[in-house]
């Protein structure tokens, strides 16, 4: 095993629920490691949901009842030679433990390990959990619930977790996630106007509104957008324009 591989340790992370951070999760992991050839683990410590974990389940069986995603996936397998990523459920208090002791005992050591966090700081060992990340990214809505939450979040994190020096943080990274090309442009220009008064990181690249490409409950799909076994479909991503995404995220964290 080569011992002086770093791991980044990555998190999808939000206050607020419902603005995409285990999707952004999943279509992350399964792009690099299924496309990409990087090796990748997610550790689900969502409790008590652990929606993740009940994704791959899905998966399983909608691959297993789809004719078109059973055979992406037997040409897949038999093409990179490579097994689904591994899923482990575990608590936010003991996470960070969880995943070194995953780093030590692994036959390869895996490129990222993807954290599913809580939404909630109040949660038992999020903070802790989160100082031990190397890279945050934060998707944020144009709605002022999520972005007046999101700004909490984030001056937290470079005021609470960051200062205190114990830290393993090097960027959090806010990113536009379900862009409608019908809103008003202005109302993007007045937050990222705040975003920038506060010193805050803000990707250029904005995810559109992928709402119609996830159609994980159609047994006749032919292709498959965010899924724990395959890849999400190049022609989708580039619709959505998180093939920019993917580009960005490489190059903040230096992969």
């Amino acid at each position: 095993m080569d011992t002086k591989k770093k791991t980044l340790f990555i998190a999808f992370s939000s206050q607020k629920g419902g603005v995409g951070k285990s999707t952004f999760t999943t279509l992350l992991a399964s792009t690099l490691h299924y496309r990409m050839g990087y090796n990748v683990a997610v550790f689900d410590a969502d409790f008590p949901q652990y929606s993740l974990s009940k994704m791959k389940s899905r998966d399983l069986t909608m691959v297993m009842e789809n004719e078109n995603l059973k055979k992406q996936a037997y040409r897949q397998f038999t093409l990179i030679n490579k097994k689904a990523y591994p899923i482990i459920q575990q608590k936010a208090d003991m996470v960070l433990d969880s995943a070194n002791e995953f780093i030590r005992s692994a036959p390869v050591t895996p490129d990222v390990i993807f954290f599913d966090l809580p939404g909630t700081v109040n949660s038992s060992g999020i903070l802790n959990a989160l100082a031990g990340m190397h890279h945050i990214f934060t998707p944020i809505t144009a709605d002022r619930l999520v972005m007046e939450s999101t700004l909490i979040f984030t001056q937290l994190l470079q005021d609470v977790v960051m200062k205190k020096g114990e830290t393993s943080i090097e960027t959090v990274n806010l990113f536009w996630n379900q862009v409608d090309g019908r809103e008003s442009t202005p109302v993007y220009s007045i937050y990222e106007l705040l975003i920038q008064q506060l010193g805050l990181s803000l990707m250029q690249s904005r995810v559109k509104n992928s709402t119609r490409f996830r159609k994980e409950s159609e047994l006749d799909s032919k292709n498959a957008f965010r899924s724990t076994l395959l890849p999400p479909d190049e022609r989708l991503m580039r619709v959505c324009q998180l093939d920019a995404f993917v580009v960005e995220f490489l190059k903040i964290i230096q992969l």
